[in-house]
């Protein structure tokens, strides 16, 4: 009789708080903030719940971590670009990645970044417009290009086109024919259109920003 030598069990390979946060991510790309719980990331990392809360000791924390992995992801201008196009790639590059990420768009947006990763991406995010431009000016452009990339970010990922409806919708050929002011703009408000207004936003922005140095410099 051929005696059977027995396997050893596999061992599963060690989690990392890495692992943890981009797993993380991809479940909330996948299913949803509102899906989103350690027991649940658990099951798609093949481990018990109580293993996630030996890297992070609450969800916040491990929020904190996939925030962070999210800024990684937008990419620095270069340096010697000048100001305008620099500030476009960085406008484009983050636009980019709050789009890959829906699901996440509202946390990435309104999360207080002042942990170190944030605190680091936001310094480069102000270095941008340079050292040069008087304090005042540059708190008041960071404050106007925030308050247009939030709202321009949002409404693509998660907006209205893709918000809560009334609960008895008008019907459409009736709304076409009483509300015909804004019901004649439909045709320009598809994805098809999406990266021209944004395009049209940030020139708008910069014309205004370098109207601005220009009066400081030489008014």
């Amino acid at each position: 009789m051929v005696e059977r030598t027995k396997r050893k069990p596999r061992r599963k390979a060690a989690l990392s708080a890495q692992q943890i946060a981009s797993e993380a991510l991809a479940l909330v790309d996948d299913e949803g903030l509102d899906a989103f719980s350690f027991r649940r990331l658990a099951r798609r990392l093949g481990c018990e719940a109580m293993s996630i809360y030996h890297y992070y000791s609450s969800k916040q924390h491990l929020m904190d971590a996939m925030v962070s992995i999210c800024l990684s992801e937008v990419d620095d201008p270069d340096p010697d670009l000048p100001f305008r196009e620099a500030m476009r790639k960085f406008a484009h590059s983050y636009r980019a990645t709050v789009l890959r990420h829906p699901g996440f768009a509202l946390v990435l947006v309104t999360h207080r970044l002042n942990h170190r990763e944030g605190l680091d991406w936001l310094n480069r995010t102000v270095a941008i417009m340079g050292t040069d431009v008087p304090l005042a000016k540059r708190a008041k452009f960071f404050r106007v290009f925030s308050y247009f990339m939030s709202g321009a970010v949002i409404d693509e990922a998660m907006g209205y086109a893709k918000g809560p409806s009334a609960t008895e919708p008008y019907p459409f050929e009736d709304a076409k024919r009483d509300f015909p002011n804004i019901m004649a703009l439909g045709t320009y408000f598809g994805p098809d259109n999406r990266e021209a207004f944004f395009d049209i936003g940030m020139d708008l922005m910069l014309d205004w920003f370098e109207k601005e140095l220009s009066a400081a410099r030489f008014g």
